[in-house]
């Protein structure tokens, strides 16, 4: 029996539809807001606890969380369910660790080599172009839009009307960021898309990674760990500024494309600068400020259920 377009039921459904995409909108900007306050807990570290040491650790103890939830946890059967599709869900399991694993290195070599600002807008600023073309073909006018004016938001709002020096090197290694955020984001999405457990895809892509990174984190020195004021530091980070902001990720990602998710992911720079300007006590300049307004504007234009 077919249910006409304009009947209560049809109606319910696409409403059921709307909330669904808001809903899972605002779990991924939940999770950006979660990432945002990374940066500034990190400055509380003690002085011994490099960047790459730091993220080493965040990734290492988040991912080991978020798989163990799933391992030994009521989702154990979801995650033998699809490790038992084999080649399907492994290859795509194990190209999400590794792009997971090399975003964070690639990230801090790029800030090691051109700076934070340009390291950031031409990462977090080329995600959403990368995961538009791995999709490509289900983009909006909507989605580009709103993602024209998240992007140059983002590099005013970084750049902040400074001169920054820009190494060719170091540009390069964002762009190559920004494409290996994008690809375990829109791997995990069509995991998810294809009747995987949100939690299960998200927990295995970030077990993997986890598992790269231990040698990276053993290697930089973690002695800072034992310090209490460290150990408070990287379980934040583990705990909260992944393992909870993941999985919020990965609960949004069930209705929302994953285009669409790393353009709401530049909320992250956003709610860093918020909290420089008012806890921090940083300055923002007028350039910054106006950035600011444009990626706020374009994300919640991006956010707001579309009309029928």
């Amino acid at each position: 029996m077919s249910v006409r377009p304009d009947s209560p039921r049809a109606r319910a459904r696409a409403s059921a539809r709307r909330d669904g995409r808001s809903s899972g909108a605002a779990d991924i900007l939940l999770a950006a807001v979660l990432w945002g306050t990374a940066g500034p807990v990190f400055t509380l570290a003690p002085s011994s606890a490099s960047p790459v040491s730091a993220a080493s650790a965040r990734i290492v103890l988040g991912g080991a969380l978020l798989f163990s939830l799933v391992a030994f946890g009521a989702r154990r059967a979801d995650l033998l369910a699809l490790l038992r599709q084999g080649r399907r869900a492994w290859v795509p399991l194990a190209v999400g660790a590794a792009c997971g694993a090399v975003y964070q290195v690639t990230y801090l070599a790029s800030v090691a080599l051109t700076g934070v600002a340009v390291a950031t807008v031409v990462s977090l600023g080329s995600a959403p172009a990368f995961a538009g073309l791995l999709s490509w073909g289900g983009l909006t006018r909507r989605w580009t839009v709103t993602t024209a004016g998240a992007v140059v938001g983002c590099a005013l709002l970084m750049s902040g009307g400074e001169a920054s020096g820009v190494d060719p090197g170091g540009v390069a290694l964002a762009l190559f960021c920004g494409f290996t955020y994008a690809a375990y984001t829109m791997l995990a999405s069509r995991l998810i898309e294809r009747g995987g457990d949100d939690q299960v895809v998200m927990g295995s892509i970030f077990g993997g990674a986890a598992a790269l990174l231990l040698p990276v984190l053993l290697a930089s020195s973690p002695g800072w760990l034992l310090d209490v004021r460290g150990a408070a530091v990287a379980c934040y980070l583990g705990a909260v500024g992944t393992t909870l902001s993941y999985v919020l990720f990965a609960r949004g990602l069930r209705t929302t494309p994953g285009a669409t998710a790393t353009t709401l992911s530049l909320a992250e720079p956003a709610v860093a600068a918020l909290i420089g300007l008012v806890l921090l006590g940083e300055h923002l300049g007028g350039v910054a400020l106006a950035g600011l307004g444009l990626l706020a504007a374009s994300l919640v234009t991006l956010v707001w259920p579309a009309r029928r």
